[in-house]
């Protein structure tokens, strides 16, 4: 059983603080990738929640690895963002307060997915011409990765 089904089947839909990694993961070109979504097919950061004895190191390769196929190298802390604003209640009626951990990383193998469960599609983006149709959970990281602000950011 996983932590979230185990966590859940003893609180039931109640606010949980729940931790998230992802990564920004850039090629030689300086493109991010980015995956389209399958539950809501916007495009967003690979990331997800991070298991029972895991790092949040280890959480974002994991993830980076099942929605992307692409293995990790070096991770450098982008940001850690956390506050009410990050506060979600899924469609389920499950609620969480996110920490959330962002990674950047230009050091990666493997060989992108077409598509799986979680990602319709896996595409590198200029930085300067990501899709318009942006996942807005993550409108604040692809506006901090855009700005001058310092970094590590913490939020």
């Amino acid at each position: 059983m996983d932590y979230v089904k185990f966590l859940r089947s003893m609180v039931g839909k109640e606010k949980v603080i729940m931790v998230v990694a992802g990564a920004f993961i850039f090629n030689e070109k300086n493109h991010i990738l980015l995956q389209q979504r399958s539950d809501n097919e916007k495009w967003g950061l690979p990331g997800g929640f991070m298991e029972l004895g895991e790092t949040v190191q280890d959480t974002a390769r994991r993830e980076v690895l099942e929605e992307t196929g692409l293995h990790l190298g070096k991770l450098e802390l982008f940001g850690i963002y956390s506050g009410p604003e990050f506060d979600k209640t899924f469609s389920n009626g499950d609620q969480v307060s996110m920490v959330q951990v962002m990674f950047s990383c230009n050091d990666f193998s493997g060989e992108l997915l077409k598509q799986n469960e979680e990602s319709l599609k896996i595409m590198f983006f200029p930085i300067n011409e990501l899709p318009s149709d942006l996942f807005p959970d993550h409108m604040i990281f692809f506006n901090d990765v855009l700005s001058e602000k310092e970094r590590p950011i913490i939020g």
